[in-house]
């Protein structure tokens, strides 16, 4: 692995209750990689990532219809990384691009779980959102199909509330299964409810680990919308269906508030000498559930910034 000589030696922690280690920080290519940003773009990001001490990759089925798995793959590929040195996740629900009827490429049955891990194998697979149509026992059963076949290490979940985790983990104790062990919730100043209470007495009674996403809420939080929306940054592409969607459900009033609460966080960051995305990192260092925070970037520049940030917290 090459060193960059400027961002201090990444830490790594263990995942939940397991012996696999992970960096504290996580590239990952919602919205990136395999769409808006091209494949040089993806390879440099994730070389620099990569030299950056990053080993935990991160992807989704849905993620530009598949093709940031392949784009992802393929940089892996071209550097000629090891494959053991690597963790590698995906996460399954929003099949759809895979087949013509989307009613069985959807949620989180055994057919759909079985027939998506057509990969040589993950470490880490999660359920992308609960499927609330779909037996629990049987998104564990077929989760542990996944790991027997040698699909999948571990398996976790995705923006599950506590008592979704915790009647897993009943059928899988029930059934002498592997239950979930990591959840991968959104978690940033402005959205803490879930993991710093919703989830205690899981971290307590299960041991869920967390590789949190979203840490500058959608890039909100690094108050470059104060003043409105800046030409080609990520809520102007309303192109995007996610952005369109997130619009829809964020009507002007809506915004505006949230746009007011950063703004009001912005001179606590001026008085402590640090910029407005900085102050991200004494909330996760107080985390210490936290295994991993997962951040998209567009830019080498904002892998090693991050790189920077998180390897203060130790």
């Amino acid at each position: 692995m090459s060193k960059l000589d400027d961002v201090p030696p990444m830490t790594y922690r263990f995942l939940g209750r397991s012996g696999l280690q992970v960096s504290s920080i996580s590239l990952g290519g919602w919205l990136t990689y395999g769409g808006h940003v091209d494949r040089e773009g993806t390879f440099k990001c994730m070389k620099a990532a990569y030299d950056a001490g990053v080993n935990f990759f991160d992807c989704a089925e849905v993620y530009s219809a598949g093709e940031s798995e392949v784009v992802m793959g393929e940089a892996i590929r071209k550097f000629g990384w090891k494959r053991n040195d690597l963790v590698i996740s995906t996460k399954l629900y929003w099949g759809g691009a895979f087949g013509d009827n989307i009613v069985n490429n959807k949620g989180l049955s055994r057919k759909h779980i079985v027939e998506a891990s057509w990969v040589e194998y993950v470490d880490l697979i999660y359920a992308h959102r609960p499927d609330r149509r779909t037996p629990i026992e049987e998104t564990v059963r077929a989760f542990n199909h996944i790991i027997d076949k040698g699909k999948a290490l571990y398996w976790g979940t995705s923006e599950w509330n506590a008592d979704e985790i915790a009647q897993a983990w009943r059928y899988a104790d029930k059934l002498n299964l592997i239950g979930p062990l990591m959840e991968q919730p959104a978690y940033n100043m402005l959205e803490r409810q879930k993991v710093e209470r919703e989830y205690a007495h899981l971290y307590r009674e299960t041991g869920l680990g967390l590789t949190v996403f979203s840490p500058l809420q959608k890039g909100i939080l690094t108050g470059k919308y104060k003043n409105g929306i800046p030409e080609g940054s990520r809520f102007a592409q309303t192109q995007l269906d996610f952005v369109a969607k997130f619009h829809k459900n964020n009507p002007k009033e809506k915004w505006d508030a949230i746009i007011e609460k950063v703004n009001r966080l912005e001179p606590i960051a001026e008085k402590l000498g640090i910029k407005l995305a900085t102050a991200q990192v004494p909330v996760l260092k107080g985390l210490q559930q936290y295994q991993s925070v997962r951040r998209p970037s567009s830019y080498p520049r904002e892998v090693i910034t991050t790189a920077c940030l998180q390897t203060q917290q130790g």
